[in-house]
C-alpha cells in the first residue's frame, strides 16, 4: 500500500491485494482519512518523484480500476493525471459507462432538479451549485447538450447566461451583447470542440425587428444575423433540432421545415415532398427530435381533422431522397390517454431525443411518453413521487447526459 500526495492536496491511498477473486474497485482506492474500514493503519507514504515519474500506461492500468467517484475527485491532484484522464485516448479506451437521466425542471423548483435514471428506473436528485444559487435572485434551465447545462441568470444589477458541467462543477458566466437583451428559442449545442449558443432577439432599436443571435464558446464573442421574420412567425414557442450543422424547424399551417446554418447564419426553407402524409388529414402538430450518433432526424406528428389528433406518428428523414418515410404509430389506448392528457393544445406538446429513445412531453403533465427506437415499444415513465401536488404546470424535461470531457 502506498499514498499519493501533491503539495497542497488531499493524500489518496491506494491498496494492493493478491488475491483472485473479483473485488470491488472501490477497495483499491479511496480518500484518507485513515479511519476507512479498509485502510491499514500505517499506511507507506510514496515519494511524490517515483508516482509521478510512472509511465502513462501504469497509470491507465491504475486509473481502470477506479470506481467513476474517485476519478473525478483525481482531477485536482495534478496537471499529468488532469490531462491523462481528460485524453481522448482514455476517455475511448475505457468507455466510462456514465448513467444517463432525464432532468425535470419546473419553475417553483430553484435549488434542485429530479433525475430519473433510465438504467435503475428510479428517481434521484441533482441539487443546484452553490455558484449559481449564491451569485443570482433567480435562474431558469433553459438548454442541454452533451453534458452541459445553460441556465439564464437574473440579479438586481445584470442578466447573463451560465454554462454548466455538473460533473465537474465547472461553469462559465456568457454576457449578453447589449441590454436588454429580450431572447427567445435559445439552444445550446454542444460538440468535442466546445458549444455555440442559438437564440431569437429582437432589435435594440425596433422591437419589430428580430435576428439571429449566436456565441460561439471558441471566440467567445456573439454574431448577429437576420432574416428571421421571413421564415418563422411571432408566437413559434418550438426549440429547434441540430442537424448537419444547422438548426432545424417545423412549422404548421402550412407545413414547412426552416433551418438556419449556425455557421453563417443563412436560412434554408424546404418542403417535405409529396406522398408523406395520408390523403384528406391534415398535420395537427409537428416536432423534431435527431439521434445525434447515427445522425438521423426525425418527426413527431399528429395526424387528424378540424385541429383534433386522431393519431400520431414517427416518420424518419431519408437525406437521399429528401422525403419522409413513416415507421411507427402510436397504439390507439395510448393515443388516446396522451390527447387528453394535453386537452387537445398542442402547442404544449414538445418532445427531444434521449440515447435510443424517442420521449413526447407535455408542459401541464408530469410523465414522459417515450418511444424505444430499437425495441420498438412506448413506455411511460412514471411521476416522480417527491412532486408536489401543487404542481400542474410548467413541467420542462431535459435529456443530460454526463461527460468528464465536456469543457464550459
Amino acid at each position: 500500500m502506498f499514498r499519493l500526495r501533491a503539495h497542497g492536496k488531499k493524500p489518496i491511498t491506494i491498496t494492493t491485494t493478491t488475491t483472485t477473486s473479483l473485488t470491488s474497485a472501490s477497495s483499491f482506492l479511496y480518500w484518507s482519512p485513515e479511519s476507512s474500514p479498509t485502510a491499514f493503519s500505517s499506511p507507506v507514504e510514496m515519494d511524490p518523484i517515483i508516482w509521478s515519474g510512472l509511465p502513462n500506461h501504469l497509470l491507465d492500468h491504475i486509473l481502470s480500476f477506479l470506481p467513476f467517484k474517485n476519478l473525478v475527485a483525481l482531477r485536482s491532484i495534478s496537471k499529468h493525471l488532469r490531462s491523462l484522464i481528460l485524453s481522448p485516448t482514455y476517455l475511448s479506451d475505457h468507455s466510462l459507462s456514465l448513467p444517463s437521466f432525464i432532468l425535470l425542471s419546473h419553475p417553483q423548483s430553484h435549488h434542485s432538479f429530479p433525475l430519473f435514471d433510465f438504467n435503475l428506473h428510479s428517481w434521484r436528485t441533482l441539487p443546484l451549485p452553490r455558484c449559481l444559487s449564491v451569485s443570482c435572485a433567480s435562474s431558469s434551465l433553459l438548454s442541454s447538450s452533451h453534458g452541459l447545462l445553460c441556465f439564464s441568470l437574473f440579479s438586481s444589477s445584470a442578466s447573463s447566461l451560465s454554462i454548466l458541467n455538473p460533473l465537474t462543477r465547472s461553469s462559465r458566466s456568457v454576457k449578453f451583447p447589449f441590454y436588454p437583451f429580450p431572447y427567445e428559442l435559445l439552444s445550446l449545442v454542444a460538440s468535442s470542440d466546445g458549444y455555440k449558443i442559438f437564440t431569437l432577439c429582437s432589435s435594440s432599436s425596433s422591437a419589430d425587428s428580430r435576428s439571429v443571435c449566436l456565441y460561439d464558446s471558441g471566440e467567445r464573442t456573439w454574431r448577429k444575423f437576420g432574416g428571421v421574420d421571413q421564415v418563422l412567425p411571432r408566437g413559434f414557442n418550438q426549440d429547434g433540432v441540430f442537424y448537419n450543422g444547422s438548426l432545424y424547424f417545423a412549422r404548421c399551417e402550412p407545413f414547412l421545415l426552416v433551418s438556419v446554418d449556425l455557421g453563417n447564419g443563412k436560412w434554408t426553407t424546404a418542403a417535405t415532398g409529396d406522398g408523406v402524409f395520408p390523403a384528406g388529414d391534415e398535420i395537427t402538430f409537428a416536432r423534431l427530435v435527431t439521434d445525434h450518433e447515427r445522425k438521423i432526424l426525425y418527426m413527431v406528428g399528429g395526424i387528424g381533422s378540424n385541429g383534433i389528433c386522431r393519431s400520431i406518428k414517427i416518420w424518419e428523414f431519408r437525406e437521399e431522397t429528401a422525403n419522409w418515410i413513416e415507421t411507427e404509430t402510436l397504439p390507439e389506448i395510448v393515443c388516446r390517454k396522451f390527447t387528453s392528457v394535453c386537452y387537445h393544445n398542442y402547442e404544449h406538446v414538445y418532445c427531444l431525443w434521449h440515447k435510443e429513445m424517442i420521449c413526447v412531453c407535455c408542459y401541464n403533465w408530469p410523465e414522459i411518453l417515450f418511444f424505444h427506437v430499437g425495441r420498438r415499444t412506448w413506455h411511460w415513465v412514471p411521476k416522480c413521487p417527491s412532486l408536489p401536488e401543487k404542481w400542474s404546470c410548467g413541467f420542462r424535461w431535459f435529456s443530460f447526459l454526463p461527460s468528464l470531457s465536456a469543457s464550459v
